[in-house]
C-alpha cells in the first residue's frame, strides 16, 4: 500500500539485477546504510509466470513471482529525497509498460530526475581501479560529467530495464542519468562489488549523500585478490598448455561462474546467528549491511531476502 509523504525534490534511483551484479549490490548498500523505508510495492502478476515450485523438507511449497518495491530516504539536509526501486528480476515481457507505471509513480511523489546503474564489460584486470562511464538525457549532464571527470559512454546500447527507464524519463521531460560500472569479461557473472563501490561514489557525490564505505571497500579488495590469483592460475594454465603443445585448454571439471553454487544446509549454529543478527537488525537498522554480508557468504541471501526486506518497513 502507498503511503503519503511530501518529499523534498525526490530523486529516483532504479535497480535491477544484471551482469556483476553491480547495480543491486550498490541498491542494496543505500538501502541499508541510509535506513530507508518501504513506499509501496508494485504488482508483478501481469508481468511474471510461476515457473517452478519450491521443495523443503520434502514439502512442496507455491513459487512465488519476483518482487518489486519501491523505498524512501529523507535528506537530514533537506536537498534531494530519495526514491529506491529495487527489482528482483527484470519482467520478460512489458518491460516498456513497467516502466512507464514505475516513471508515473515516481512524478506522482514529486520525482525530478531519475538514474539507473548498470556494468560495463571490458578487457580490465580484476585489480585495477573500476572506471565509472556515463550517459544522461540531456547537455546540463554532460556538463556534470565533465566536472566530475567521467568518461561518457559515446555509442553503444544499453539493454534492459536499465536503458528503457532513462529513454521514458527523457520522453517525460525529466533528467536521466545512467551510471555504468566497469567490470572484468572474463568474470562479468561473478558479482563484482569495485563496480558498484564506482557507482555509489559518483551517485553520492551528485546526490550530496555522506556515505561510509568501509565494508563496501573491504569487500571489493578481498574480491579483487580472489579474482587476481584465479586469473594467475588460467594464465599458467595456457602457458603449461602451449608449452605441452596442446591444442586445447582442457575444460575445468567445475567452472568457475556465479551459478555454480551448491545447495547449503545451514547448521544450526548458523540458523541461531542469523535469528540473533535478524532480531538485533530490527532494533538498530544501522547492522543491516553486516546482516547482508552474513546471508551472502552463508549463500542464502535469496532465501531470506523478503524477510530481510521486511525489516526497512516503516
Amino acid at each position: 500500500m502507498t503511503k503519503n509523504h511530501h518529499l523534498k525534490d525526490p530523486w529516483l534511483l532504479a535497480v535491477w539485477p544484471g551482469m556483476g551484479q553491480v547495480a543491486l549490490a550498490a541498491g542494496y548498500y543505500l538501502l541499508a546504510k541510509l535506513g530507508m523505508y518501504l513506499q509501496t510495492e508494485f504488482s508483478s502478476r501481469d508481468l511474471f509466470d510461476i515457473e517452478h515450485i519450491d521443495v523443503r523438507g520434502g514439502i512442496i511449497h507455491t513459487g512465488r513471482t519476483p518482487r518489486s518495491r519501491l523505498f524512501v530516504w529523507r535528506d537530514p539536509h533537506g536537498k534531494h529525497d530519495l526514491l529506491l526501486f529495487i527489482g528482483e528480476a527484470q519482467p520478460p515481457q512489458g518491460k516498456y509498460a513497467f516502466c512507464r507505471e514505475l516513471i508515473a509513480k515516481a512524478k506522482e511523489l514529486g520525482a525530478t530526475r531519475v538514474f539507473t546503474f548498470a556494468a560495463m564489460a571490458s578487457g580490465m584486470h580484476p585489480q585495477k581501479e573500476s572506471r565509472v562511464f556515463g550517459v544522461t538525457t540531456d547537455p546540463p549532464g554532460l556538463s556534470e560529467f565533465q566536472q566530475l571527470e567521467v568518461p561518457l559512454l559515446e555509442d553503444g546500447r544499453i539493454g534492459g530495464l536499465n536503458g528503457i527507464l532513462l529513454g521514458i524519463a527523457a520522453e517525460e521531460g525529466m533528467h536521466g542519468t545512467g551510471l555504468l560500472g566497469e567490470i572484468p569479461q572474463l568474470f562479468s557473472q561473478v558479482p563484482f562489488p569495485a563496480a558498484s563501490l564506482a557507482v555509489l561514489r559518483v551517485f553520492t557525490t551528485l546526490a550530496g549523500i555522506q556515505l561510509d564505505f568501509t565494508e563496501l571497500e573491504r569487500q571489493a579488495e578481498a574480491l579483487e585478490a580472489q579474482l587476481a590469483r584465479l586469473l594467475m592460475e588460467i594464465q599458467q594454465r595456457i602457458a603449461s598448455s602451449k608449452a605441452a603443445e596442446t591444442a586445447e585448454l582442457s575444460e575445468p571439471e567445475e567452472p568457475f561462474t556465479a551459478g555454480n553454487v551448491k545447495e547449503l544446509k545451514l547448521s544450526t549454529q548458523d540458523q541461531r546467528r542469523l535469528d540473533e543478527l535478524f532480531e538485533q537488525t530490527r532494533q538498530d537498522r544501522s547492522l543491516a549491511y553486516q546482516l547482508k554480508n552474513e546471508l551472502d557468504r552463508l549463500g542464502v541471501f535469496k532465501d531470506y531476502e523478503d524477510r530481510f526486506l521486511d525489516l526497512f518497513q516503516e
